[in-house]
């Protein structure tokens, strides 16, 4: 799709001219406000909308009239979901040409509103011999710089949700070594042989089971003189059966996402070189499959971090923070000032906070504040929960430094405190994406599959 911006938005050819209602008041077109306010009453509630053919009467061959809702209750989130809502009936109808004219808006709208048709506009139908319907152009009148920078960040989210969508078959640890590659920066893969010298006994226990060969990942931006040094690492479980602990068939469905933390540093690395910002970012990835082979970890299993910690393996598919404490070792000791990991870690996030909000934790409260407020601008929900050192009680083994399970209460919270114990020197924050990552079914401006959570707010929080 290809934005254009235009000034004459009325006397633009198009399928579909998008104007916008708050209610009470009335819309930039008179057919609209004729047809739709005047003689069907619509009002304009937040998220409805109104289609009127034109008739040959103006450029365009039909008017959509999107809900705004109460303009004292209209937010830049609001805006990007009703973009997304019209980008979606476009589709819908065909149409191949988009004009907006939003007017009586009080903020600066380009961003999220590119947001909104980046969102809505993608499919994943790489696997279809019929391939989905595209919105071509849209026109709209608007802060250019703005919508130029939004597009490389929902570029960046294609990539990431391309990846999460791919099968497992497809996006194995290799895969994303490879694409890894592709992406011309400073990248090192380490193999197997390369973690055992480091002492990365946990990440390489989950790996055994598989016939895929585990890829640790480390992609480097350099920039002269940086402000700031930060690591993001993505849990990298390209597939998770739950190794012996095996997962019930249903649960397994949707198991080619658990490495969407894998899949947003990818996203966030592959549109870091054309950001050029004034940071050294490093994109870290412990890659590896959690299968039953015949080699797998088992229950029971004792294991030794980088960092020489042991680990009693309570359950074999609390896999993804057994590989994180590795990686979390090595950011460690790469001399950054801040470590920020996304993953679809547990779902004890998702029973709290269901699929509207990723769950955060840290050892810096600035840093763990600084990385919510970012999210909240460009669009995406973090809350904090809480990380009280009652909860490292259930952590607690008989027979190594700690468990890899804790009680099923607070379970977030105690894989939080887990972590914690990798990081010793540096700033940290953990984002469990579990509820965010993928929908089961589509959900505002997003279709079913993956969301490309974290994207927006790591490219933007490496900016600020």
């Amino acid at each position: 799709m290809e934005i254009k911006i235009i000034s004459d938005l009325q006397n633009q050819e198009c399928d579909i001219l998008a104007v916008n209602l708050f209610e009470g008041e009335k819309t930039t077109q008179e057919l609209a406000n004729k047809y739709a306010i005047e003689e069907d009453k619509f009002e304009g509630k937040f998220g409805e909308t109104y289609l009127l053919p034109t008739y040959g009467q103006q450029k365009a061959r039909k008017i959509l009239v999107i809900g705004f809702g109460k303009k004292d209750e209209f937010t830049p989130d609001k805006l990007r979901q009703a973009t997304g809502k019209v980008i979606k009936k476009a589709i819908q109808m065909e149409a191949k040409t988009v004009t907006f004219e939003y007017t009586g808006l009080d903020f600066n709208w380009a961003e999220q509103f590119t947001y909104g048709v980046g969102i809505a506009d993608y499919t994943f139908d790489k696997y279809k011999t019929k391939k989905d319907k595209h919105v071509e152009t849209v026109y709209v009148n608007a802060d250019e710089g703005a919508i130029r920078f939004a597009e490389k960040i929902t570029k960046a989210m294609k990539v990431s949700r391309d990846l999460a969508n791919e099968p497992a078959q497809y996006a194995t640890p290799t895969k994303l070594a490879e694409i890894a590659k592709d992406l011309k920066l400073d990248t090192k893969i380490y193999d197997k042989k390369d973690c055992e010298k480091m002492g990365m006994g946990a990440y390489l226990a989950v790996g055994r089971g598989s016939a895929e060969p585990p890829k640790f990942i480390h992609m480097k931006y350099s920039t002269p003189n940086p402000r700031k040094k930060i690591a993001i690492i993505g849990k990298g479980i390209c597939f998770d059966s739950g190794g012996l602990d095996i997962k019930p068939a249903a649960s397994m469905l949707t198991m080619k996402d658990d490495m969407s933390g894998a899949a947003c540093v990818i996203g966030v690395m592959s549109a870091i070189k054309e950001i050029a910002p004034d940071v050294e970012v490093h994109g870290i990835i412990a890659a590896c499959e959690n299968m039953p082979g015949c080699s797998a970890y088992k229950p029971g299993d004792i294991l030794t971090a980088k960092n020489g910690k042991t680990i009693e393996v309570d359950n074999t598919d609390a896999e993804g923070r057994l590989t994180l404490a590795d990686a979390l070792c090595y950011a460690d000791e790469l001399g950054v000032d801040e470590i920020i990991d996304l993953a679809t870690l547990t779902g004890a996030c998702m029973v709290a906070l269901g699929n509207q909000a990723a769950g955060i934790v840290g050892n810096d409260d600035g840093l763990v504040k600084s990385i919510i407020e970012t999210a909240k601008e460009c669009g995406e929900r973090y809350w904090e929960l809480p990380m009280y050192e009652e909860y490292k009680e259930s952590l607690k083994s008989n027979v190594a430094d700690m468990q890899n399970t804790g009680s099923r209460w607070g379970g977030a919270s105690t894989a939080g405190l887990f972590l914690k114990e990798f990081v010793e020197n540096t700033k940290w924050a953990h984002i469990d994406i579990a509820g965010v990552a993928y929908f089961d079914k589509a959900q505002g401006e997003f279709i079913k599959g993956s969301t490309g959570a974290g994207v927006r707010a790591m490219i933007k929080y490496v900016l600020k």
